[in-house]
């Protein structure tokens, strides 16, 4: 088995957050692995517009800044601290407020495509 270690420093990834980049800034690349799990920065006032989520629930940790949750039954206020649970196929989508927003997502490793035999 593989040790335990240190993966990312998240205050060094989330530094000068009111101007950084919109995005992933980091994500778990090891394998095997059975999670993925995603840094995710927007700057101050940026958007991710509403979106139905993937067939899975994900757990997002808002680790600095603060914004909006958008989600079919309303705008939900965020700030860095608070853990989120976006349950599968659920509509959502994020704003920054003035200082930016970043979160780290876990979820279930998304199944990729594979070619091969079909049963049968």
């Amino acid at each position: 088995p593989e040790a335990p270690r240190v993966l990312a420093d998240v205050a060094e990834l989330t530094d000068g957050l009111a101007a950084a980049e919109p995005g992933a800034a980091w994500r778990l690349k090891d394998d095997p692995r059975d999670l993925d799990v995603n840094l995710v920065r927007l700057p101050a006032g940026g958007r991710n517009e509403p979106f139905e989520g993937p067939g899975l629930d994900i757990l997002v940790h808002v680790v600095a800044g603060s914004g909006v949750l958008h989600t079919d039954g309303g705008d939900v206020p965020i700030r860095a601290g608070q853990l989120l649970w976006l349950p599968k196929s659920s509509r959502r989508g994020f704003t920054a407020g003035d200082e930016g927003l970043a979160w780290l997502t876990a979820h279930r490793r998304k199944q990729g495509l594979a070619i091969g035999h079909r049963p049968g």
